[in-house]
């Protein structure tokens, strides 16, 4: 490796190319699991702190949900997305005044899995994608499917947040 004698080979000694000015967001999956809203907390504190940094909240509607006539399937999905958007509204303008971040607001309809993936996948700007494990037994689906074979598949860093942490120690940490 080219470079000074003195330096180990392979130690990073500086950029290699001149860093440019990008918005760097992370993503995270908000639902109605007590370990979202700590993962949602630990990503808003963190996108505030970041230079350039921005804060998506992704919501997903599972298609099993809606397994009847097509007219009764249109309104039941019409019906969830609106709850959606209610609840990712509400958990914006928390985040807003806890941290002054205005989150971009992201529903997917589909596999949960999937559809997060490729709208990370989607994006040049993504910086990280935060998720909550459980606080107890299973870490949960998302964090089991991003921390296991797809996790080759990802453009970003996954940040795992243990789920029995508490608003003080996510403050202190974000």
């Amino acid at each position: 490796m080219l470079g000074d004698k003195n330096r180990p080979q392979g130690e990073i000694h500086g950029p290699i190319r001149p860093i440019k000015k990008r918005r760097r967001k992370l993503v995270v999956v908000v639902d109605d699991s007590p370990e979202s809203n700590v993962a949602i907390r630990f990503a808003a504190a963190r996108a505030a702190h970041i230079t350039g940094g921005g804060l998506i909240l992704f919501h997903c509607i599972r298609p099993g949900e809606f397994q009847h006539w097509i007219g009764v399937a249109d309104r039941m999905r019409e019906e969830a997305r609106e709850v959606a958007s209610e609840l990712l509204e509400a958990v914006s303008s928390k985040l807003n005044a806890y941290c002054g971040v205005e989150p971009t607001i992201v529903i997917a309809q589909g596999d949960p899995q999937e559809e997060l993936l490729n709208f990370i996948k989607s994006q040049e700007d993504i910086f990280g994608l935060v998720l909550g494990a459980g606080a107890e037994g299973e870490p949960g689906p998302l964090v089991d499917y991003f921390t296991g074979a797809e996790i080759s598949n990802l453009p970003c860093p996954v940040i795992l947040v243990p789920g029995g942490m508490s608003n003080e120690q996510v403050d202190a940490m974000a």
